[in-house]
């Protein structure tokens, strides 16, 4: 898509999932070379089956990555490949600093059970895809410049799984990795407060990994009330549905609570009805703290400006929202203060705007 940029200045992004910023020339190349079989041999046969135009559930969403991933993961040489092309995908929207996230395990195929996309067993561990991806990233970090830190997601239907996630976080923090989060299918009935999740946060805690879930999405505001008082979470992935319940949004707000908002994904996933106001714009008139997100741009076909033409031409936002949002995204990042400090200064000097005109949203 080549419009016309909706904010044409430095940005920062803090929800974006690896596996979903794929290029789709890298899954066809790595389909042919390892002879994994894929739904299309062509970009844009690829993109017609992978991509979305038109909503799909959160679970129907969640079923497009059967087609793709098993030509990825267990192999080295992509996963390394796809953290290095992420970088410069991000360096070309103008991103200054961003968070992406991913499982270790769902690119694994040794030390995991079960082993994801019906990969036969290899020696892949998720310990050295966190390795891997590290290595890409910080190539990518050195031949684009832009700062770029990772997440690791735990997911919802694999509890066992994430005490091994929070002690990579802990492992891996000097190499990128800068946060935890919890992912998946979040309409799982308790999924939130299952033992290895809650166990895996409070390490989180007690170690000082930072934390975000997704939650808020599909699931309903009890969700949110889980991430926040059981998993202790920092910022909230989506948490859109955090408006049903008036009381918990005005604590949230009081507190500062982080919303990454993904405007164009809430769309394709139906956790937005487009014939009702989008949460998004209650988060904007109240002055939340908030930033806008791709999410998964390969599945969704778009780019971040994506989603700041939704919001720009769909619901009225103006460039100083648009500084707002990053700046509010840029103090909510887990950077460490001084980093923070100087992506901050970044932000201010290509804004044109002084410290103090930005003190809305500041953090307490």
């Amino acid at each position: 898509m080549t419009q016309t940029p909706a904010f044409d200045k430095p940005k920062v992004e803090l929800h974006v999932h690896l596996d979903g910023a794929i290029k789709p020339e890298t899954i066809l190349y790595y389909g042919r070379k390892r002879g994994i079989p894929l739904p299309a041999d062509t970009v844009e046969g690829l993109q017609d089956v992978i991509g979305m135009d038109k909503p799909l559930s959160l679970p129907g969403f969640l079923a497009k990555f059967e087609y793709y991933m098993p030509a990825i993961a267990g192999s080295r040489e992509a996963i390394k490949r796809i953290a290095y092309e992420f970088v410069e995908m991000k360096a070309k929207e103008k991103v200054v600093y961003v968070e992406v996230r991913y499982s270790p395990h769902l690119l694994a195929n040794s030390k995991v059970m079960p082993i994801p996309w019906n990969q036969a067993e290899g020696d892949l561990t998720p310990d050295e895809v966190v390795a891997l991806v590290s290595q890409g990233l910080q190539e990518g970090e050195r031949d684009f410049g832009i700062k770029v830190r990772s997440i690791l997601c735990c997911m919802r239907h694999e509890p066992d799984w994430s005490p091994e996630v929070v002690e990579l976080c802990k492992k891996y923090r000097q190499q990128t990795v800068v946060a935890i989060d919890l992912a998946g299918d979040e309409t799982i009935q308790g999924s939130s407060i299952l033992e290895g999740h809650v166990k895996a946060y409070e390490e989180a805690v007690k170690s000082g990994v930072h934390r975000t879930v997704h939650a808020g999405e599909a699931g309903s505001a009890q969700v949110v009330k889980e991430a926040v008082d059981n998993l202790k979470t920092e910022r909230l992935g989506h948490g859109y549905l955090t408006l049903q319940d008036e009381a918990l949004y005005t604590r949230l707000r009081q507190e500062n609570m982080h919303f990454e908002v993904c405007p164009w994904s809430s769309y394709l996933t139906g956790s937005w009805k487009p014939d009702t106001e989008h949460p998004v714009v209650r988060f904007k008139n109240d002055q939340a703290n908030y930033s806008l997100n791709t999410d998964d741009p390969l599945i969704f076909k778009s780019t971040l400006n994506t989603d700041y033409l939704m919001t720009k031409q769909q619901m009225g936002f103006t460039e100083e929202e648009f500084k707002r949002v990053n700046i509010n995204a840029a103090k909510s990042s887990f950077l460490p203060e001084a980093e923070k400090n100087e992506l901050l200064d970044l932000l201010y000097k290509a804004y044109g705007m002084t410290p103090s005109a930005s003190a809305a949203g500041q953090h307490p």
